[in-house]
């Protein structure tokens, strides 16, 4: 039986529809005080007992780390015989190391959380592979990128697929591989961690009256990406498409996107906003 997240409904019915396994009512309270409440409807708490049970829930928020502990904490209590937690978008996975003395590791303090209450750990592209090791059990990556390439246009202009900066290159690699056809590359990111502004430069490929497709994991504020745009659209490209696994889309993010003059924007359904034009339930499935 599967039991969503609040910010994963979309993505655990498409995951149902993919499966075998029910789709669970679940229902999400605030107590007066604040508190939260993660709870199963009656029925499907019965119906837990000696069953799998998949936690699916992207931790976008505080509470929602919250909540995906207590749907953990939910299927134990109805007797399930096995949980797997589907972490689409782990949130704090990007303070993967102390960025300054005092400083601590979140990725690793939210991974021993969520792993007191799991059997399995399923993990859609972290923006750092590594925080797998974080998680005191049996952790399995599962890559997005791929599914990239479906809401592209199917005759894309002698093609660029380009990352932001070189760490990136291997996404749009994959989202390149399944498209079928294009040259890759990347721009060099140089990133002052102390103020957070980013630098970037341009790659070495020609893009000159090419279709360039932008591709990332995530797009949190827009700004490197917008920035990208720009330096492309100095070397007269001809389109410009961005793709990305999460699309977060925070604050003005799409609003810095749409003026630095776009094509079009899709993300996956790891994180469910209105550009999610792709679902990785299919990644999933068979997985779970």
């Amino acid at each position: 039986m599967i039991l969503p997240g609040s910010h994963s409904q979309s993505l655990s019915a498409r995951l149902a529809a993919a499966t075998d396994h029910d789709l669970a009512s679940v229902r999400y309270e605030r107590f007066p005080d604040g508190e939260l409440c993660a709870a199963l409807a009656e029925p499907d708490a019965d119906a837990l007992t000696d069953a799998h049970a998949l936690v699916v829930a992207s931790t976008l928020t505080s509470d929602a780390h919250l909540e995906l502990l207590q749907l953990q904490d939910a299927a134990r209590e109805a007797g399930a015989s096995e949980v797997t937690t589907v972490i689409p978008y782990m949130g704090y996975g990007r303070q993967d190391k102390a960025f300054k003395p005092g400083h601590p590791i979140s990725a690793r303090a939210v991974a021993r959380a969520i792993s007191t209450g799991t059997d399995r750990v399923l993990l859609v592209s972290p923006h750092e592979p590594d925080v797998a090791e974080f998680f005191d059990v049996p952790c399995e990556l599962v890559e997005g990128a791929a599914q990239l390439a479906e809401p592209l246009p199917e005759a894309l202009d002698d093609p660029v697929f380009v990352s932001p900066d070189e760490g990136a290159i291997d996404i749009a690699e994959q989202a390149r591989d399944a498209y079928g056809d294009g040259a890759v590359d990347y721009f060099e990111k140089d990133r002052d961690y102390d103020t957070g502004a980013v630098e970037i430069s341009p790659g070495n490929a020609d893009v000159a009256d090419r279709d360039v497709v932008l591709v990332d994991d995530m797009i949190a504020t827009g700004s490197t990406m917008s920035e990208a745009i720009d330096a492309l659209h100095n070397r007269d490209v001809g389109r410009v498409f961005v793709v990305c696994v999460h699309p977060l889309l925070v604050a003005d993010a799409r609003t810095k996107l749409e003026r630095a003059g776009l094509a079009g924007i899709w993300g996956t359904d790891t994180v469910e906003r209105d550009v999610s034009a792709v679902s990785v339930a299919p990644l999933l499935a068979d997985l779970v």
